[in-house]
């Protein structure tokens, strides 16, 4: 399983920050989110969203500017930000779109 960004920024006892960069087409390492997160897209896309087996499940504009946070439950993550998601905490994703896609994440412990 892969890390939650493309490398970590800062760690420490209380956060860890990640960057995460797609490339159109791009996908990531399936991989599990164990803390409650927000990220920040600093360059936005269609962001496309993968099951641990790999099954397409939603599909989401995830904008320059935007900003989602979520809560990590039981292997399950919820938006705690009014967006109304909700995903399996083992997934992976892939920019769907036609532009580059950045963003930064931070996971609190």
């Amino acid at each position: 399983m892969g890390g939650v960004g493309s490398f970590i920024v800062f760690e420490n006892d209380k956060v860890i920050i990640w960057e995460l960069l797609l490339e159109p087409g791009q996908q990531t390492a399936c991989h599990t989110h164990k803390y409650d997160y927000i990220f920040y897209v600093l360059e936005g896309s269609k962001l496309e969203v993968f099951d641990k087996h790999d099954a397409f499940l939603f599909a989401f504009d995830a904008n320059t500017g935007d900003a989602f946070a979520f809560t990590c439950r039981e292997g399950e993550l919820f938006s705690s930000d009014g967006k109304d998601l909700q995903v399996s905490a083992t997934h992976s994703a892939r920019n769907g779109g036609k532009t580059r896609y950045r963003e930064i994440l931070v996971e609190t412990k």
